[in-house]
């Protein structure tokens, strides 16, 4: 799965984000809109990781 595929489909893929990443709020995730440096970033916020933790974060769920 590639970055653009979920960016175009970010009404459907937010909610999955959510799940996967319980501490996100609907806001954070329309904030988000799509942008993969602003998700890494709430993840950085959220849950207190380094901005590489977060890449592989985001790395590991694409590849679910």
């Amino acid at each position: 799965m590639n970055w653009d595929q979920i960016q175009g489909n970010w009404k459907e893929w937010k909610g999955k984000a959510q799940q996967h990443w319980g501490e996100l709020t609907e806001d954070d995730l329309d904030k988000a809109a799509g942008d993969r440096t602003e998700l890494e970033g709430l993840i950085q916020q959220k849950y207190g990781k380094t901005k590489e933790q977060a890449r592989d974060a985001v790395d590991s769920w694409l590849a679910h």
